[in-house]
């Protein structure tokens, strides 16, 4: 078997081709295009027969090739980019370039078996460019908030414009009240940026709704977990990317960021927090365990369990997103059980 690591740019790939002891076997470089991935599909299949690709996980960069190694029956695993990193850094090769870079890759595949595999794009896609684009709108609403605030003070020092609710629609209206009768530039600024506000507010309220629809339809049984809105929802299957691609839920925790990293010498046995992984993942499942904290339940019941075991607050909460990564990796695989299920009957009358 022949492992094949490519280093990707908007530009240009290049892959180095190893075998099963990492010893580099050849090297090639194509333009990041089309045409580009069927030269490479062709020099990869007339020299080696058993081959798996290994991509540097690089969203939009690896998605393209993927999108035409994964049609033609090739099989793919994403890299995560911190691991090349350090496979590059303790190679014999110093320095950096894409050869090192593809050839670090390519041994990362070697060394870790339980790579996530690369499938073509479904539904979780779509969900995380909408939540994606969802939150670039919400951050552009705070920045213009923000400057909105500043030209109130400066219009009418007296009344101070709300610290919270500012986006929502009658305080919005008050504020329209009190614009109308002032003159100057200062004014007809924070009128255009009034009206920014509601068009965004608009925006961002229509794509929460169909994030919501979508998550509904999708992942029932992940809803139902308690403190997993449809937003959070949303983000996990969309920087999930589909959880049939990992092998376990030790796997998916290694992912995320949630399995505990061992520090430990000596009788004394401590573990501390993973700081790689996936960030987004990770985050959800901290909103997640906050939200259980704050309400009777199984959450808090596990967090008070840990602390009379001696442990730190920190620790305990560390201890509960490791226990959600792995219910959330469980409810995906029912919700993704039931969609096949589903859809079963009707790929079989198409």
């Amino acid at each position: 078997m022949v492992t094949i690591g490519a280093d990707l740019h908007k530009r240009s790939h290049t892959v180095v081709a190893v075998d099963e002891h990492g010893r580099k076997l050849a090297e090639r470089t194509v333009r990041a295009t089309p045409a580009g991935h069927l030269e490479l599909l062709r020099w990869a299949r007339e020299r080696f027969d058993e081959r798996t690709w290994a991509l540097e996980d690089c969203r939009h960069l690896s998605r393209r090739l993927e999108r035409d190694l994964l049609p033609a029956g090739e099989t793919v695993v994403r890299v995560p980019p911190k691991l090349m990193a350090g496979q590059r850094r303790s190679g014999r090769e110093s320095g950096k370039s894409d050869p090192i870079d593809a050839l670090a890759t390519a041994r990362v595949a070697l060394r870790e078996p339980d790579l996530p595999v690369a499938r073509l794009d479904g539904a979780e896609r779509e969900l995380r460019l909408l939540v994606d684009h969802r939150e670039d709108l919400v951050a552009e609403r705070t920045r213009i908030l923000s400057r909105l605030r500043w030209h109130l003070h400066e219009l009418t020092p007296g009344e101070e414009a709300p610290a919270r609710g500012l986006d929502r629609r009658h305080v919005l209206d008050a504020l329209e009240v009190r614009l109308d009768g002032l003159d100057g530039t200062v004014a007809r600024i924070a009128r255009e940026l009034l009206a920014r506000v509601r068009e965004l507010s608009t925006t961002i309220d229509a794509l929460e709704r169909e994030v919501s629809d979508l998550v509904r339809a999708q992942a029932p049984t992940l809803l139902a977990l308690t403190g997993c809105g449809p937003l959070t929802a949303a983000k996990l299957l969309g920087e999930t990317a589909g959880v049939g691609r990992f092998k376990s839920a030790a796997a998916f925790a290694r992912h995320n960021g949630t399995a505990p990293v061992p520090v430990w010498s000596g009788n004394e046995t401590r573990h501390r927090l993973s700081r790689g992984g996936n960030r987004q993942i990770n985050v959800a499942l901290h909103r997640i365990a906050v939200t259980q904290l704050q309400r009777p339940g199984r959450g808090r019941e596990y967090l008070e369990k840990r602390l009379a075991a001696g442990n730190t607050k920190t620790e305990a909460i560390r201890a509960l997103r490791r226990r959600l990564s792995d219910e959330v990796f469980r409810r995906m695989r029912q919700d993704e059980a039931l969609h096949a299920t589903a859809t079963a009957p009707l790929a079989q009358a198409a």
